[in-house]
């Protein structure tokens, strides 16, 4: 028996659910389930998760992993790749590889925390201009504008500047701040195209206020879209820190992958060694932004059906 015919008969009597909260369920399940395999049937979706999955691995468990402590120094200053530290050590004696895996759990904090505030900002601009419009959608719209036309890179550097703490939080709050722009034009074209359907003319005929219509009518079919642009975000907001973090402008009380970098080119290893100094924090940042660009991909083609291969 499928499992999604199999499912309201066990909901219906394990937990006393009525008929039509069953069938819905079994319904979710089923659309879960061809969701699940369209984006496994990727080889970019596959990817991707096996990618992340493995950052996620080390972020989790980089204190059992790793040989050395992450603030435990040695003699040797800047050492190249050797028997006891295998990508070296940094400019005080720190082994690179363990610094490097200590710094995954903060980098992808920084991806997933800042995203969350920008998908938050940008959805609730896109919702409330796509479906007031009028002269409010001009005064959103035209501030959206503004950000949109201040390059990406100063204005997080000037904010920065003007904030100026380097704690993790702050830094989260930047990135976060300076990234709901393109998000809510994202939204706000949707939300256009949603609100002249039939339903939610017909909520509107029944009585429905504007704020019932965009949380059970308009947001739920705006959501997939979201969440295939909040997983492209998490990577920006990785790379958005690192380059904060080169220049200077980063967290200063934890390591992250971009301060790492930091340390390196203070340090003069671009221009005199050890390499593996510069490149495992920079070969992290390049393949975790890989995996979720990946899986933002295969997202993409799992939720429009135009980009599937026929």
């Amino acid at each position: 028996m499928r499992f999604e015919v199999f499912l309201p008969r066990v909901a219906r009597r394990a937990f006393g659910f009525k008929p039509v909260l069953a069938d819905k369920l079994a319904l979710f399940f089923r659309d879960a389930g061809r969701s699940t395999d369209l984006f496994l049937g990727s080889w970019m979706g596959k990817s991707g998760l096996l990618i992340i999955g493995f950052f996620l691995f080390v972020a989790t468990y980089a204190s059992l992993l790793m040989p050395y402590d992450i603030n435990a120094g040695s003699g040797d200053l800047l050492q190249g790749s050797s028997s006891e530290h295998i990508f070296g050590t940094d400019h005080i004696g720190r082994d690179v590889l363990t610094r490097t895996a200590h710094g995954t759990w903060p980098s992808l904090t920084v991806g997933f925390v800042a995203m969350a505030i920008s998908m938050g900002l940008g959805t609730l601009v896109g919702l409330a201009s796509g479906y007031w419009g009028g002269w409010k959608d001009e005064v959103i719209m035209r501030v959206n504008d503004m950000f949109l036309s201040i390059p990406w890179l100063v204005l997080m550097m000037v904010i920065a500047s003007i904030w100026g703490s380097r704690d993790l939080s702050s830094v989260i709050v930047v990135i976060g701040v300076t990234g709901w722009s393109t998000t809510a034009r994202i939204v706000r074209a949707q939300v256009l195209t949603l609100k002249e359907r039939q339903f939610v003319e017909r909520a509107k005929a029944i009585g429905s206020g504007d704020w019932h219509i965009i949380r059970r009518h308009i947001f739920p079919n705006v959501v997939p879209l979201i969440f295939a642009n909040a997983i492209l975000t998490i990577a920006i907001a990785i790379l958005s820190e690192s380059t904060l973090s080169f220049l200077g402008l980063g967290p200063q009380e934890v390591d992250t992958w971009g301060k790492i970098l930091e340390d390196a080119y203070r340090a003069s290893a671009m221009l005199a060694g050890p390499y593996p100094f510069i490149i495992m924090p920079g070969l992290c940042i390049v393949f975790v932004v890989l995996g979720f660009t990946f899986v933002g991909y295969a997202m993409d083609e799992v939720l429009n059906p135009k980009l599937r291969k026929r």
